[in-house]
């Protein structure tokens, strides 16, 4: 025997099986006579799932949005006040003669600029209170956390009307607490001060009131996120000489930074938005000085009969929110891919 011989080994011939042709025989080459799929095969049935969830949800939104904004948008292009509404007259298509009008009126622009201001001092506010409270939970005790907690879901869960009223009360001229402090300080006399003579005093209670019911969401939503900040990242910024704010500008923020956009984006709709909290705090009558987008067009369509000209206020605030909106998600856009 040789050496080839010894070292090569023989391997049985592979038996061919014969091709069967009965009724349950499967394709050749699958094993157990099972068929196989294609990738594609079955992904098309499975396709309107979501949107047979998502049904239900659907038709409610079209039910509860759809109708009011195709409403607001016919009526924001007609001449609509009592007679029409009442049915002795028809109402009549003016194009765009009331978004000419309130475009060029100095009144609706000075109500849009205070709306700005008082959003955007609203949205500082909240989300640096709130950022605070947040990273100061952090640090403290499980009970004290707990029991801030508790004081943030009771006071967001307060309602608005409720809110105002115990506001009303801390500022008012003649019985208000807050007046009642600031005169104890030496110099000071602030018995019989009224909050409210002028506008920027006025705006100013009614944003801390705006301020105070966002701030709790805030607050939980950033406690949450600073959760998910690896602790071995802050202990490497620390090792590497960085400071308490080091850490939190090169740490902290990045990873935090898609939830406050999010939260920016939120507060920015829900300050613009602000109605009862102003019409509440003015006795239902908000002098001009005191006027937002939302209560100068309810003025407008309510006050003064002109369901047209407060329709066309009314989509005009609307699209000033679709732009927030839009730098929202370009915001994301951009997060998403970075990551």
């Amino acid at each position: 025997m040789s050496a080839a011989d010894t070292t090569t080994a023989k391997v049985p011939p592979v038996r061919q099986s014969p091709p069967s042709s009965g009724r349950g025989a499967g394709a050749p080459g699958t094993p157990g006579g099972k068929r196989t799929t294609g990738p594609g095969r079955g992904r098309g049935a499975g396709a309107g799932v979501p949107w047979l969830l998502l049904a239900p949800c659907l038709t409610v939104l079209v039910l509860v949005l759809g109708y009011p904004l195709v409403r607001l948008v016919s009526l924001s292009f007609q001449k609509f006040g009592q007679p029409q509404l009442w049915g002795f007259q028809e109402a009549e298509n003016v194009g765009f003669a009331n978004f000419t009008k309130i475009l060029t009126d100095g009144e609706f622009w000075t109500v849009v600029l205070r709306t700005v201001v008082f959003a955007g001092g609203a949205v500082i506010l909240t989300m640096v209170i709130g950022m605070l409270i947040a990273l100061l939970l952090q640090r403290v005790s499980p009970w004290v956390k707990a029991l801030v907690s508790i004081v943030l879901v009771a006071s967001w869960g307060m309602p608005i009307i409720v809110a105002t009223a115990i506001f009303k009360w801390l500022f008012d001229a003649d019985y208000g607490v807050l007046n009642w402090l600031i005169d104890k300080l030496p110099g000071v006399d602030m018995i019989g001060h009224n909050w409210f003579a002028s506008g920027p005093q006025g705006l100013a209670v009614i944003m801390l009131l705006v301020v105070w019911g966002a701030v709790p969401f805030v607050v939980i939503t950033l406690s949450a996120g600073l959760t998910q900040v690896p602790k071995e990242l802050e202990e490497a910024a620390r090792l590497d000489g960085a400071g308490a704010w080091g850490v939190f500008r090169y740490v902290t923020l990045p990873i935090l930074k898609p939830i406050i956009v999010m939260l920016t984006t939120l507060s920015v709709i829900w300050d613009m938005g602000v109605f009862p909290q102003v019409y509440v705090m003015r006795n239902g009558h908000p002098e001009p000085e005191f006027q937002v987008l939302t209560t100068y067009s309810f003025d407008k369509a309510f006050v003064v009969n002109d369901y047209g000209t407060g329709s066309a206020i009314a989509l005009v605030t609307v699209f000033l929110l679709l732009g927030a909106v839009a730098v929202y998600m370009r915001q994301m856009l951009k997060i998403g891919e970075v990551e």
